[in-house]
């Protein structure tokens, strides 16, 4: 037996036919999900325009992006050329005067970073999930709390230094072609260290969220099949589930994220303005001044944007990612029946 045969632990199908799925996935939800957020910046923008140096974060649905204003409104991004009355008119307008491909201007950094980040999650996730099911025994339904928490750790941790390079990248106006000696620099004089730097803010909101998203949609898709009486999930029920879960998890972590975007939008402008930190900016430091100016509403500061944006975007993912197993795992069963069958006659 080669490596590529499927494994009946983990569906039917090989960990490369999971990367293929979630890449996928990750593809169509950036696709998708860019030109809603694309249009809520450019809204924002013809509200209170961004000086130069400010920093704002652009959300694909699969990770976050901070981007700093270089010139004014100058660019694609923020620029207004005519009034915007809402999201539908911002939509028309955008299209009609710069064309369609203007609605995925930040779909770059996406492809560069967060549809490997996701690839990496989403397998890992399914196969801590396989093993720890096979290893809990009474206890393994909380298999995917635990798979989730420790596959978004993973991927956080591996992708934490090149988000914090990109946005110096950015920030400083430095090409891709300077990324070596900006790691050098960094490294030599804040230690390795620094290149994970804001990972724990990260992991306070992305931790919880994913270990409350697997545990929910999990349960959810059970029960949904339970109701139509049927073994394998349907891509309604996927994405039933993936939307009702995503948006549990985006509620109770949005404190957190609040505290995350705060800090990212801080440490970019520093950065643009080739200043130092001064002012602590752990956690709970954030979320202490957050609660002094604002009160504790602070911390649930755009509940409806958040939820708007994470629920269709958990939805795409996971029912485009299940699809893409269930299409790989008929595939694999095709294959291995074929000479079966030719065997048999």
């Amino acid at each position: 037996m080669n490596g590529q045969s499927p494994n009946s632990a983990n569906g039917g199908i090989t960990p490369l036919q999971q990367m293929v799925a979630s890449c996928s996935g990750a593809i169509l939800t950036s696709l998708l999900v860019t030109p809603l957020d694309v249009v809520k910046i450019r809204l924002q923008a013809q509200k209170s325009p961004f000086p130069k140096g400010k920093c704002f974060v652009y959300c694909n649905g699969l990770m976050d992006h901070i981007c700093v204003c270089e010139n004014g409104n100058s660019k694609v991004w923020y620029k207004a050329p005519s009034h915007f009355s809402g999201t539908l008119d911002a939509f028309v307008k955008i299209i009609r005067h710069e064309g369609i491909k203007s609605l995925w201007s930040g779909l770059p950094p996406t492809l560069v970073m967060a549809v490997p980040a996701t690839v990496i999650y989403f397998t890992c996730y399914d196969q801590l999930c396989a093993a720890l099911r096979l290893r809990m025994g009474d206890y393994a339904q909380e298999a995917p709390l635990v798979a989730g928490a420790v596959a978004r750790v993973g991927s956080a941790t591996v992708i934490s230094p090149l988000e914090l390079i990109r946005t110096k990248v950015q920030s400083q106006k430095q090409s891709y072609r300077e990324l070596t000696a900006c790691i050098r620099s960094a490294v030599e004089t804040e230690g390795w260290r620094s290149l994970w730097r804001g990972l724990g803010p990260t992991l306070f909101r992305d931790v919880p969220f994913s270990a409350m998203y697997w545990y929910n949609y999990e349960k959810g898709k059970s029960w949904l099949c339970e109701q139509n009486n049927t073994r394998e999930p349907t891509f309604t029920i996927t994405f039933l589930s993936g939307a009702v879960s995503g948006s549990i998890a985006s509620i109770v972590t949005l404190p957190f994220d609040v505290v995350k975007t705060r800090r990212q939008v801080e440490l970019g402008e520093l950065q643009a303005k080739n200043l130092s930190s001064e002012v602590s900016t752990s956690t709970f430091s954030v979320m202490s001044r957050i609660v002094a100016q604002d009160g504790v509403g602070g911390l649930f500061a755009g509940f409806l944007p958040r939820l708007i944006k994470v629920a269709p975007a958990c939805a795409i993912m996971i029912s485009t990612y299940e699809f893409g197993k269930a299409f790989f795992r008929k595939h694999n069963q095709e294959r291995m029946l074929g000479p079966l069958q030719t065997s048999s006659t």
